[in-house]
Order: C-alpha cells, then sequence, then structure tokens
C-alpha cells in the first residue's frame, strides 16, 4: 500500500510517498480501508517534534513514522477478538495511539472506532474526531458555559475553534474569537459575536473579563489569563507553548481556575458531535481538500497559520 512516511523531526517537506506492507490487524484490531484523514495541529507538532511534548513516546526519533489520527472509512479486516465492528461497516475515529491514517490502509483498536453517520460524508467524518471532541470537552465540560457568559476562544480560526464558537453560541453565551489578521471574517462566519486580531491586540491586555477562556495555542503567562478572567471565569489550555503549559499545570490552580483540558477521546462524545453535524446544528467547514501525495502541502498550510477550519486528506 502507499503511505505517506518520515523518520526525523523537521519541516513537512522531508515527507515523502512509498510503498509500505499493509498491516494485519491482531487482537482488537481493525484494518481500515482509509477514505479521508483529518489534518491536526497534533500531526504538525509530531512532525517538526515541537514543543517538546511532541516528542513524548519518540525524543530521537518519530515514535510513528505515518502521521494522521483522524481517519474515517470502511472496515477491511478485524482482529480475532474484535466484537462489535464488522467487515465492510463505514467508521471514523481518533486514531491518536497509532497514527497512520496517512495511508491507504490503517490499523486502529476497536474502541476507537465509532460508526459513520449517514449524514456524513468521509471528508466530514474525517474533520470531526480530534477537534469535534476537544470542542465538545472544552465548552460543556465541567461547569459548561450558559446564557449570559461571555467565552473567549484563543485561537479560534482552525477546526476546533470554529466548532468551539459555534457550541458556546448554541448554549446562550456571548462569544469573542482569537486569531490572526487572515483569520477574522471566517471567525464572524463561524458565529463570533467579537473577533480580536492577536498580532495587533493582546487580549489579555484589554481590561476585559470572560466567564471562560478555551485557549488552544497558549503563549500567555499563567498571570496575564488571571488579567482576563471574571472572579468565577476559568481558563482551559489545550495548546500552544511548554512554557504556558508548565505555568498552568504549577500555578495555576493558585491563580485562579486555570487548568490543562486533558482531553478524553470518546466515541460517546464523537457521537454527540457527528449528530449535531449531520443535523445541520453545527457546521464542519472544510477549507480544502488534499491527495495524499499532497501531505506536506497540507502540513506547511495548518503550520504557517494560514488554515481556515480543517484541511482534510482524500485518500480512497
Amino acid at each position: 500500500m502507499r503511505a505517506v512516511v518520515y523518520d526525523a523531526y523537521g519541516p513537512p517537506e522531508t515527507l515523502r510517498v512509498e510503498e509500505v506492507a499493509r498491516p494485519v490487524p491482531r487482537g482488537d484490531e481493525v484494518l481500515v480501508k482509509v477514505h479521508a484523514v483529518g489534518v491536526n495541529a497534533s500531526d504538525w507538532e509530531t512532525q517538526v517534534g515541537t514543543p517538546l511534548y511532541a516528542r513524548i513516546g519518540g525524543l530521537r526519533r518519530p515514535r510513528h513514522r505515518t502521521l494522521g489520527s483522524d481517519i474515517a472509512g470502511v472496515v477491511e479486516a478485524i482482529g480475532p477478538a474484535v466484537t462489535r465492528v464488522r467487515v465492510g461497516e463505514e467508521v471514523f475515529g481518533d486514531n491518536l495511539e497509532r497514527m497512520g491514517g496517512f495511508a491507504e490502509y490503517v490499523v486502529a483498536r476497536e474502541k476507537v472506532l465509532a460508526p459513520k453517520h449517514p449524514g456524513l460524508s468521509f471528508a466530514q467524518a474525517a474533520a470531526l474526531p480530534q477537534s469535534g471532541v476537544i470542542a465538545l470537552q472544552g465548552i460543556r465540560g465541567p461547569h459548561p458555559v450558559g446564557p449570559g457568559h461571555r467565552v473567549l476562544v484563543n485561537g479560534a480560526g482552525g477546526g476546533t475553534g470554529a466548532l468551539a464558537i459555534q457550541l458556546a453560541k448554541l448554549d446562550g453565551a456571548e462569544v469573542t474569537g482569537v486569531d490572526n489578521t487572515a483569520k477574522q471574517e471566517f471567525m464572524r462566519t463561524a458565529g463570533a459575536d467579537h473577533v480580536i486580531d492577536y498580532t495587533r491586540t493582546d487580549f489579555t491586555r484589554l481590561g476585559e473579563r470572560w466567564d471562560l477562556v478555551l485557549d488552544l495555542s497558549g503563549h500567555h503567562g499563567a498571570l496575564a489569563h488571571r488579567r482576563a478572567l471574571t472572579p468565577k471565569g476559568r481558563y482551559r489550555w489545550v495548546g500552544g507553548s511548554m512554557n504556558t503549559m508548565l505555568q498552568v499545570l504549577v500555578g495555576g490552580a493558585l491563580l485562579g481556575r486555570q487548568r490543562i483540558l486533558v482531553v478524553r477521546p470518546n466515541t460517546a462524545d464523537l457521537l454527540t458531535m457527528a449528530d449535531l453535524c449531520a443535523s445541520g446544528t453545527l457546521t464542519t467547514h472544510i477549507e480544502r481538500h488534499y491527495r495524499l501525495d499532497e501531505v506536506p502541502a497540507a502540513l506547511r498550510h495548518l503550520g504557517d497559520g494560514r488554515a481556515l477550519g480543517k484541511l482534510v486528506v482524500t485518500v480512497a
């Protein structure tokens, strides 16, 4: 089968398409014929090897030769311990543990796969696993937002941010989106009431306060976060710099309800998001589709901060 592989951390241009052996499912594993793969920030970080947490399991060289976790496709074969999934079934899921999605076939554990909603295309399904679950747990996790709450989403111009904006609006909140200059109109289209260009304005120094800050691109310090929160406001860090992550981890609770959002991938949340998108309640914004041999270009577009919503690689 064809797969996009790499052997060392570095720019996406080092990726290449090779013919490799098709994996064989064992135990509770499922072999999926890949139709589409969502491109995530985790792919970019694991490609370049930064921040340092992206090297967990592979400090010197990548743990997996093939990236791509958000997969959608058709079950080709199953291992002997598989009980729920059937050959020929359309499935999707977050294969972050194994990766391998940028290929014609991928092996995933049965527990990470869910039936693809018939109202979603393979591309729409592949755009949901990581982005959808992060947005759902970030907005509707412990102490969810509601009518009258003010919510700020930092890094709101990507796939997760666009879904987070929509969820917060659906729950009655007033939403501010933060991203670069090119993404201002996109955030408005996603439903943001207010937008901030971080290249010109630091939201932590505006003198405004929010009940929830969902930070998908955290590069401020914990003291700066406190300036942006109401007295009972909460800050949830999802991604960004190691320095910010460590500050929130060590001193976030002391400085007022700041914590790392520990995302728990699960098929129940994934199916909830799929239902909301299939019904038209939420919209998955897919900016561009790429072929398998265009994965380096897709990662470069994402890594340069230019992606509006989701990027999807179409394989089959």
